[in-house]
């Protein structure tokens, strides 16, 4: 295992990078597809892409500074913080690239939840994707273990070698691949726009919940000894997704651009 993929002279490419870019084309050329669904055209997807993109790399990086600074960036050079490889937090990222979205469905006056339907089961398969770049990279791993399916990284990652550890990417990659199955499934069963988002958030709340359990890779835990900060988020998370799910069906519109009732469904 090796997180460097190959090299261009003297620039290293990183498996990271690589399967970060196939989550991002992979994600957004499904979630166009799926669209056609909803009388969205491919192009406005596309068009989404930048804003979820840089919405995403900011919120993800902002929450990972503002989550290890004590640890990572006290006391070093402000720029530190733009000194990217890896080192961001997945909620983060979801945070602002919702906000993107939001913000983007306002201007372009687009259907808002029937858009979080088309993005939510991508969100899903783009990151079963960027975990499996994690796990090349090291990062977000699990605590020690001594199961049969523990993994040993090699000595060129000395954080990590010599323990035996939970492939915790592993485990939330395929959590995340078969949630990307059952959102694709529920998607063309949805009973009101914003269904599927819902959905994802109470799931992937659960889910990250779960996998948190056998993290190794904090400094510190919060309440109990076992609370991690994605725990906490999860709560918020998971809070949000119960919220839409009771309140969509009422025809809430955030953006007043129409009812948000699923075509041919009666509420």
């Amino acid at each position: 295992m090796d997180p460097v993929a190959f090299n261009l002279g003297s620039l290293s490419i990183h498996w990271y990078g690589v399967f970060m870019a196939s989550a991002v084309m992979l994600g957004m050329w499904t979630a166009s597809r799926r669209g056609l669904r909803e009388n969205v055209h491919p192009d406005a997807v596309y068009d989404l892409s930048p804003w979820i993109i840089v919405g995403a790399i900011v919120g993800a990086r902002s929450l990972f500074v503002v989550t290890y600074w004590k640890e990572q960036f006290a006391g070093e050079p402000l720029l530190s913080i733009f000194a990217i490889r890896t080192g961001f937090v997945f909620y983060g990222g979801l945070i602002a690239a919702s906000a993107a979205v939001i913000v983007f469905c306002r201007v372009k006056r687009l259907p808002l939840w029937k858009m979080g339907d088309i993005l939510a089961p991508s969100v899903a398969l783009g990151h079963a994707l960027g975990r499996i770049g994690c796990l090349f990279t090291g990062c977000c791993h699990g605590k020690e273990c001594s199961l049969p399916w523990g993994i040993e990284y090699p000595a060129h990652y000395p954080e990590l070698h010599g323990r035996t550890i939970h492939p915790t990417q592993i485990y939330e990659s395929l959590l995340n691949f078969a949630l990307y199955a059952g959102l694709a499934w529920l998607y063309r069963r949805k009973k009101f726009d914003g269904h599927v988002f819902a959905t994802y958030l109470i799931a992937y709340a659960i889910l990250r919940s779960f996998v948190e359990m056998f993290r190794g890779d904090y400094d510190h835990r919060y309440i109990a000894g076992f609370i991690t900060p994605a725990h906490l988020v999860s709560v918020l998370i998971l809070t949000a997704g119960i919220v839409l799910f009771v309140k969509l069906p009422r025809k809430i519109d955030l953006l007043g651009t129409g009812t948000t009732a699923a075509p041919g469904k009666e509420q």
